[in-house]
């Protein structure tokens, strides 16, 4: 999966396509913390084209939550198809973690 970033001044947006599985989600998270290491705080995860997330896909979003709450940072995700947001829903992690409907209602919680 090919990441392309969208800079904004209030975040930095990554618009997610196909599938996050155990074949790819490490190498999306590396791509992901390295635009952390680099300094941005404010994140959006744009999942409007995203078909599928798999454990491994849930547990890279967690772990750049993480990263990003130690660093003083948000983490807003945005655009979720219905299958994909039923998946986060029977994980619990639509309880613990920031999600709008759409892009520009995530770039509000900046």
């Amino acid at each position: 999966m090919t990441i392309a970033i969208e800079p904004t001044a209030a975040a930095t947006i990554v618009p997610l396509q196909g599938q996050i599985n155990s074949a790819n989600a490490a190498a999306i998270e590396a791509q992901v913390l390295a635009l952390v290491d680099g300094g941005t705080k404010n994140l959006i995860l744009d999942f409007a084209g995203l078909d599928y997330i798999s454990s491994a896909g849930l547990r890279m979003v967690l772990v750049v939550a993480k990263r990003l709450k130690q660093e003083s940072g948000l983490l807003v995700l945005c655009g979720m198809q219905p299958h994909v947001r039923e998946v986060f829903d029977i994980s619990g992690f639509l309880a613990i973690l920031n999600v709008e409907p759409t892009r520009s209602e995530a770039l509000t919680r900046f």
